[in-house]
């Protein structure tokens, strides 16, 4: 039977007797005994009953749990009250009544509270499109998503979805993924670009090549990483569970006792003294104890998931609240990890780009194509060279209407009798001390420009360091890059140490040594730096699109931006300290509730019936689901 249907079932057979109790003082009319039988009977077979199933099924085990408390509370007093009833004596029906109907009133809110809690995972699966137009026999046509398969070429028209991932072939647009990486603003999206499915296209027509549909898509694979986290336990659960299988016992003790000292010592009748350890036992019932960890790890994964924050487990979470240093990989993940060009040195510089894009437009060398894009970008002419020569390890040398034009290092000019200036070697040797590969344009006889190249740091790298310090991490670059570029870039983020020449298969190695003086995290791109990822105490993979390593970080960031490796770290920590309050709320009930109901401040009228504990426990319950809740709706600051 329904949670719910308990509830009511027991709420309004309930109703005449708390009707009786709060007219009997004005009218002197009382609800019949056995009418309060028949009425509390029906709520112990039907309402109560899963209660008592649950206790006796883990007293067969030689344990005792949360209904243990429930079900001998209200048994005794129901029981109890059969046999005053047939000897004449005070009955309280209406107590075990009450508490039944508390307890499942407090559930109920609970598990409202606990479905809008994990609301995440039901927000993210609604995200998924329902159908695609896919190219069949040369036409586009609607079908299922789940008839799309991969090499399937699909066409998205502006305010659609993208069903699946892909990587598109046709058109141009931009598209919003807010509602997966979390960034506000729409991506421009053009041929050979990737589109993550469940993102909206917003102003253009793009047709895409389906490679990832199923449950391979992204979108599948962020609801199952949240599913495992929310269902997950942190360390500091184990504690809680241990702390529960000698509390319910130690509460049973205690209850036996208040009834002895009561019934046998003070020399209260029978039915106070079984009042008092009733109340003992309701009031203590360690519902709240929990519910303390998993309502905050759910909401806690769900916020992150919205944020494209990907918490894997609650054991990641709780390690990442302890960290002491942070460990970067260089390429890729401290910086951009494609050359781009950062200077341009010289009188004419749009001349000096064009006479480089002109030149790097035949080449295959890798850095032709820092200085294209860098042409592309400021409108560069690209005019056709003619007596083309590429002088391997050196650079270009050929010819531009008629005048001789070369593009390389400093010894393709010594070789070709150029020389070069003072002050064109003082911008050389400033550039280089920042380790940036450096390209000389010549014309004829002289050299006219100098361009810089270099793996730049992303635009919000710096930013990110500065919180992370802020949060009292130390920062350290672990890259097989030389140690001159490696401590260049350091200096300009922020980062303190660096470790560099280490080979992948060295990596984690160094995380090791590291380990040996306080905990460490390791952020890098997930795949070559996975063992690395693994040997850390937390690992934090850094997304790229649609190709995530689920599998190497404890957190994988969506997006691939260092800010986010803060604001994982801040949520995690939110989200431990927000554990660490459920749990003193769920304490704190019972470390002031158990000597209230046992009736140590009964001499000054301060004394609790088991249906007020029943409602002070289900209160109990409610508070550190509400204390969860508002994690949710708490801010994320990092710089």
């Amino acid at each position: 039977m329904k949670l719910k249907t308990r509830f009511w079932i027991s709420l309004i057979l309930s109703l005449p007797m708390l009707v009786s109790m709060l007219v009997e003082p004005f009218t002197g009319w009382m609800l019949p005994e056995w009418a309060m039988c028949v009425l509390t009977t029906i709520i112990m077979l039907i309402s109560a009953r899963p209660f008592v199933q649950s206790a006796w099924a883990s007293f067969s085990k030689h344990h005792a749990n949360m209904d243990t408390l429930v079900a001998l509370g209200t048994l005794t007093a129901y029981l109890y009250s059969v046999y005053a009833m047939v000897t004449g004596k005070s009955v309280f029906f209406e107590s075990a009544a009450f508490v039944i109907t508390f307890v499942l009133l407090g559930q109920v809110l609970e598990e409202k509270m606990r479905d809008n809690a994990s609301n995440a995972i039901d927000k993210l699966v609604g995200l998924q499109a329902k159908d695609a137009l896919v190219r069949r026999n040369g036409a586009f046509v609607k079908v299922p998503i789940d008839e799309v398969n991969v090499g399937d070429f699909v066409q998205v028209k502006p305010g659609q979805k993208i069903p699946v991932d892909g990587v598109v072939s046709s058109g141009s647009s931009t598209i919003d993924e807010s509602m997966v990486t979390g960034e506000s603003m729409p991506v421009q999206k053009k041929i050979g670009d990737k589109v993550i499915g469940s993102t909206i296209n917003t102003n253009g027509t793009l047709i895409f090549e389906a490679q990832k549909v199923g449950s391979d898509t992204m979108l599948s694979q962020i609801v199952d990483i949240v599913k495992k986290a929310q269902n997950s336990h942190a360390p500091i659960q184990n504690l809680t569970d241990k702390v529960s299988d000698v509390f319910v016992p130690t509460v049973l003790i205690i209850a036996i006792a208040t009834f002895i000292i009561w019934y046998s010592l003070i020399g209260a009748n029978i039915a106070d003294a079984l009042i008092f350890a009733v109340s003992v036992m309701v009031i203590a019932c360690p519902c709240a104890l929990g519910l303390a960890t998993p309502t905050a790890l759910m909401v806690g994964t769900g916020k992150g998931a919205k944020m494209g924050i990907l918490i894997k487990n609650g054991e990641v979470l709780e390690a990442a609240n302890n960290l002491d240093t942070i460990v970067f990989d260089k390429t890729g993940t401290i910086t951009n990890g494609t050359p781009v060009v950062t200077d341009i040195i010289g009188e004419d510089q749009n001349r000096i780009l064009a006479i480089a894009s002109s030149l790097e437009a035949a080449s295959e060398h890798p850095l032709a194509a820092a200085i294209l894009a860098s042409g592309k970008e400021h409108n560069a002419k690209i005019t056709k060279v003619d007596n083309f020569k590429a002088v391997e390890g050196q650079g270009i040398v050929g010819e531009l209407a008629g005048e001789k034009v070369l593009v390389g290092s400093s010894k393709l000019f010594s070789n070709e009798n150029l020389t070069i200036d003072s002050e064109v070697e003082k911008s050389i040797q400033r550039l280089q001390a920042e380790a940036k590969t450096v390209v000389l344009v010549g014309l004829n006889r002289s050299v006219i420009g100098v361009i810089a190249i270099q793996d730049a740091p992303k635009p919000t790298t710096k930013t990110a360091i500065t919180a992370l310090k802020k949060q009292g991490l130390r920062t350290v670059m672990l890259t097989g890059d030389n140690k001159l570029v490696a401590q260049a870039i350091a200096k300009q983020v922020g980062i303190e140490q660096v470790i560099a020449d280490v080979l992948p298969i060295d990596k984690a190695n160094k995380i090791k040594e590291l380990q040996a003086s306080g905990k460490v995290a390791f952020v890098g791109d997930g795949i070559n730096d996975a063992p690395a990822l693994t040997q850390a105490d937390v690992g934090i993979a850094m997304g790229s699109g649609t190709d995530i390593a689920i599998d190497s970080g404890g957190i994988v960031l969506v997006k691939n931006d260092l800010l986010d490796v803060a604001k994982a770290l801040e949520l995690s920590k939110q989200t431990f300290n927000r554990i660490k309050l459920n749990l003193f709320w769920a304490f704190i009930y019972n470390i002031l509730g158990i000597p209230i109901a046992a009736g140590f401040f009964a001499s000054f009228n301060l004394v609790l019936s088991p249906e007020i504990a029943g409602l002070a426990m289900a209160f109990s319950s409610l508070s550190v689901v509400t204390s969860s809740i508002l994690l949710g709706k708490s801010k994320i600051k990092v710089a």
